[in-house]
């Protein structure tokens, strides 16, 4: 049997239709995001990113990259083990009661991703909880529809955003079992923010716990960067809040946040957190950093959203074809995944641009789409060399203009 051959006739199929991922080798400078080297066959250039979940450049801050150094100098680079086995450094401890804090709650847990998070959570929950039924929205991420499949739950699909088809399948449901409800706050590739007060209202009204996913949202949104139900003031009637360490707030990690004993529940019970090693003291202290600083100060989240209009403002006007939302994810409507991937292709090459093409799977066929997300670092003239070299190329190519906006 030639396995290889096995696996190249399905990488083949990509190739053709478009799907074939290919990664950028980039090479942040401190002190210069969102610019980067970019390492090639030819050698290497330079490149402006528009497309990282660095969101507000806190992988840069001073403050975070000092108390990086700091622990790395202290306490040298792993963690020594699980967080059972000689792994739990004070400040996981620390960062976890600072997490707890923004998010309203009693406790916090920390993962090694926002990924492991929910998988680790959603599979411990609705695995161990007897006889639980578990909702989940449409939109929701590769990470917790696998937490969700881990848990052998009876799984319920409802539409995207929708707390009326939520209502119809928990009226269904036996009043007396366990519930959970599974949605995010802000969907990564649409940009769309959910109707968390109205679908909370439906959670209570048939007694389902609620856990959101708030990765897209954390340190953006909120006085203190809660996210979108910190905003909306609606941190204390949610169950489980999820959030990473690894976008606005520029390090990586993942956690969850609810009460001692859910908490104290996950930590018993998740295989994704008892047997992995724990996060490095560095990236722990890093985190911890972003978190605090964050907590404190809005000049970073008032920038980003200034960036955020202006880009929106810039393509508007040029008829260049977006999805709508209010978040800060930009997508650019392309609708062929060999269309996407040229002009990503041509403003890398030509414009010394990236922003990465987002093909099926990750996006039904048919809506490919460039993702761009500004940041405060992204100056006047980085707006300006973006906007002309996608009206140029979208010209070039004869795209359609605004047709495809939603």
């Amino acid at each position: 049997m030639d396995y290889d051959a096995l696996c190249e006739a399905q990488l083949d199929e990509l190739r053709a239709a478009g799907n074939y991922r290919v990664f950028a080798e980039l090479e942040r400078k401190r002190g210069l995001y969102p610019n980067a080297t970019r390492h090639g066959e030819n050698g290497t250039d330079n490149v402006a990113v528009w497309c990282s979940n660095d969101y507000l450049g806190m992988g840069q801050h001073p403050a975070v990259i000092a108390a990086m150094h700091e622990a790395l100098d202290a306490q040298g680079a792993g963690a020594g083990g699980t967080r059972n086995i000689s792994g739990t450094n004070h400040a996981h401890v620390t960062l976890e009661r600072e997490l707890a804090d923004m998010h309203g709650k009693e406790a916090a847990l920390l993962f090694t991703s926002g990924y492991v998070s929910n998988w680790a959570a959603l599979g411990t929950l609705a695995g161990r909880l007897p006889n639980c039924a578990v909702l989940s929205d449409a939109g929701n991420h590769a990470s917790m529809i696998e937490g969700i499949r881990h848990s052998r739950a009876e799984r319920h699909v409802w539409k995207h955003n929708s707390p009326e088809d939520l209502d119809r399948i928990l009226a269904s449901l036996d009043p007396d079992r366990p519930k959970l409800v599974a949605f995010e706050s802000v969907y990564s590739m649409d940009g769309d923010i959910s109707p968390i007060a109205e679908i909370l209202d439906v959670c209570e009204a048939h007694g389902a716990m609620s856990y959101i996913d708030e990765v897209h949202a954390v340190g953006l949104y909120g006085p203190r960067g809660g996210g979108i139900a910190e905003r909306e003031g609606l941190m204390d009637r949610l169950t489980v809040i999820e959030g990473t360490l690894g976008k606005a707030f520029g390090v990586v990690g993942g956690y969850i946040a609810a009460s001692h004993s859910i908490v104290d529940f996950v930590r018993s019970f998740a295989s994704g957190f008892i047997f992995t090693t724990a996060l490095p003291p560095a990236i722990a202290a890093g985190a911890l950093a972003s978190v605090c600083h964050l907590k404190s100060s809005n000049a970073e989240r008032i920038a980003h959203q200034e960036r955020t209009a202006k880009v929106r403002r810039r393509l508007e006007a040029l008829g260049i074809p977006m999805m709508d939302n209010e978040s800060h994810i930009i997508p650019v409507m392309v609708g062929n995944a060999h269309h996407a991937k040229l002009i990503s292709d041509r403003l890398l090459t030509e414009h010394g641009i990236y922003v990465q093409p987002i093909n099926y799977p990750t996006v039904p066929k048919g809506t490919e789409r460039l993702r761009i997300t500004p940041s405060p670092v992204h100056t006047d003239g980085d707006i300006d060399r973006l906007v002309r070299a996608l009206s140029d190329i979208w010209s070039e190519c004869e795209l359609a203009r605004r047709e495809m906006a939603a």
